[in-house]
């Protein structure tokens, strides 16, 4: 279980650094319906990251999973692919970038912002797991991890609980404000 957990832990890191969840969730529990849409924006998001995880775990757990002498060389190739499309989606952002000068624009969710729901506040998190590239990236990584590891269906499960929670710290976090005034 240790060399699920010693895997997996750099990828929930890198997902829970992540500073879309952290910007949306913030800015949520700030709105009127501020303690409703930060609660469904962080349901959303560790439902949506579980599923993911959950998903990996279950697909790459199967024959030929882990060898006797380390990862399948599926695992391998995985993530080699998977760093591959970090360097393209890395080269297409410096490209995209604003020129010297111009400003970004501000994304459309952000500016609807005020008027979300509780269910379009967890559609929103949803979307950021899964059609971040960032994200999931680094979500299928860390449960190809676990998936390849030799460790037993408890401790994958038990590694994959991990990663998920670390992962939500950055949906998590926020929330303790938003609770700690359900008390006063």
């Amino acid at each position: 279980m240790g060399d699920a957990i010693g895997h997996v832990l750099t990828s929930a890191v890198g997902i829970a650094i992540s500073p879309l969840p952290l910007i949306a969730v913030i800015l949520m529990l700030a709105t009127p319906e501020g303690r409703a849409n930060g609660f469904a924006f962080t349901g959303g998001w560790v439902l949506a990251l579980t599923a993911v995880v959950t998903a990996v775990i279950l697909a790459g757990s199967g024959a030929g999973a882990a060898g006797a002498d380390g990862p399948a060389p599926w695992t391998l190739w995985l993530k080699l692919a998977l760093g591959l499309l970090f360097m393209l989606l890395g080269t297409r952002q410096w490209k995209d970038r604003p020129g010297e000068g111009h400003e970004a624009s501000t994304p459309g969710w952000m500016k609807a912002i005020d008027s979300f729901t509780p269910a379009k506040a967890a559609c929103l998190a949803a979307a950021l797991v899964v059609a971040n590239p960032k994200n999931l990236v680094l979500a299928v990584g860390g449960a190809g991890s676990i998936a390849s590891s030799t460790a037993t269906a408890g401790g994958k499960t038990v590694a994959g609980v991990l990663m998920v929670l670390v992962a939500s710290l950055c949906a998590l976090l926020p929330l303790g404000d938003a609770i700690s005034g359900l008390t006063t």
